[in-house]
């Protein structure tokens, strides 16, 4: 009986695991440098624990289940409750501010489609315990540092910003009150997933005596920064700080080098409710994927666990549609097995001394293969050529009359005879100079 793997998840074969390990080494790297340490959690967690923050319409999303205890489950869908657990759990004891990042698998149950997967990885950054914008600032500057990194430039990548209080505020001047702001949001952010008479027509029934679809999305698209913080901070007094802190913000990514990348876009809210300020997404300028990363301030989300309240702000980026739109672009890496020494066997009979040559070498941290089976010299060079190997090294007449092991560098076609003593008391040295 043949079997395939669940619709919306992915083998990863050595060839996939070697994109996935780069992309996960760029995602390291870049936190590293921007001083983030790496923390994890459970692959799932309670229930309650997403229904608290999105209630309870968020369980059909979810692949949960009950254990043999009836205690009831689901597995990650996103990171952020999990990290704003731990947090609550030892908030009085982490030195402020705390700036952790993760790498974690997760699942949601959705119908799969491009650059949404059931089943994906997700780089997570947050900072939490600053409610400076300097921390909103420094979260986007690291995701744009990583797409520089990976070859991805301002007329690539773009990063739509906006807040969520300057939002409300513009809604409110447009007669929506502002009890019905989370709702608001959710069919905003829904938005470029809908067909425009969808869309239309949901918008409509909720809001249409206000203000017609048409209308809404005209005012979103057309309106300039400056605009719509002057009138939120003129018009809702309750935004003005919010403003005042978008307007560092911006100003702090002047000074971090990243405006390139960034664009107003008051169509920006993000669907979650617990968003409090500053929301940003960031999308391929070419369009044909979904969102790259998206995040946001969020100030309150600690005190629903019971913990005090610890301001934070970070963003969740998937691999699939970052994978997709390098490989779009011409610009995944062409990567391939490698190895530091491949041994060949001049004779057959000298397999015992392949394998404890093999074993030396790789005690001095060495990427080190050989042949199973008998084979001729030529077709195991063939062999090593083709996993990458950076040193031939071949066992014969020489090993067993005098010590020696001729050492061949593939990429430079150079060779020469090495005593085996010396090879094994410092292989590094040895092999550079070959």
């Amino acid at each position: 009986m043949k079997i395939q793997s669940p619709p919306g998840m992915r083998d990863f074969y050595p060839q996939d695991m070697r994109v996935q390990n780069w992309l996960f080494d760029a995602w390291r790297r870049t936190s590293l440098a921007f001083g983030f340490s790496e923390y994890e959690g459970p692959i799932f967690e309670y229930l309650d624990l997403y229904t608290l923050k999105s209630g309870e319409g968020i369980v059909s999303e979810l692949f949960n289940f009950k254990d043999r205890g009836e205690r009831h489950f689901a597995i990650r869908p996103e990171m952020t409750p999990t990290l704003a657990r731990m947090v609550a759990a030892r908030a009085n004891a982490l030195p402020r501010p705390i700036k952790w990042f993760s790498i974690p698998r997760m699942c949601r149950a959705e119908k799969p489609q491009r650059g949404r997967l059931r089943e994906f990885y997700q780089w997570n950054i947050d900072v939490l315990g600053a409610e400076d914008p300097l921390a909103d600032a420094e979260v986007i500057a690291a995701a744009v540092a990583f797409f520089q990194q990976v070859g991805l430039a301002a007329e690539d990548v773009v990063v739509h910003l906006s807040s969520r209080p300057v939002v409300a505020a513009t809604l409110a001047g447009l007669g929506i009150p502002p009890d019905d702001n989370d709702r608001a949001f959710q069919l905003i952010d829904r938005q470029d997933r809908l067909q425009p008479d969808e869309f239309a027509t949901l918008w409509n029934k909720a809001y249409g005596q206000q203000v017609p679809a048409d209308r809404l999305l005209s005012l979103l698209a057309e309106a300039s920064m400056s605009d719509c913080l002057d009138a939120a901070e003129s018009t809702s007094p309750g935004a003005a700080d919010a403003v005042h802190e978008f307007r560092t913000l911006w100003d702090l990514l002047d000074t971090f080098g990243v405006r390139d990348f960034c664009e107003f876009d008051l169509r920006t809210v993000r669907g979650l409710a617990y968003y409090t300020g500053a929301v940003f997404e960031f999308h391929a300028r070419a369009g044909g994927l979904r969102a790259l990363a998206g995040g946001g301030r969020y100030d309150d989300l600690t005190g629903l666990l019971d913990g005090p309240r610890v301001p934070g702000v970070g963003f969740g980026m998937g691999d699939a549609p970052v994978l997709g739109l390098l490989k779009d672009l011409g610009k995944l890496p062409s990567l391939h097995d490698t190895l530091d020494v491949y041994l060949i066997d001049a004779d057959r009979t000298l397999l015992p001394a392949i394998l404890r040559l093999a074993a030396t070498l790789r005690q001095h941290r060495l990427a080190v293969d050989f042949s199973y089976k008998r084979a001729a010299v030529g077709k195991q060079f063939k062999h090593a050529a083709a996993r990458g190997a950076r040193y031939a090294i071949v066992v014969g007449s020489e090993y067993t009359d005098g010590a020696q092991l001729t050492v061949k560098n593939l990429a430079t076609g150079h060779q020469e005879l090495v005593s085996a003593e010396g090879l094994l008391d410092d292989p590094q040295t040895v092999l550079a100079a070959v």
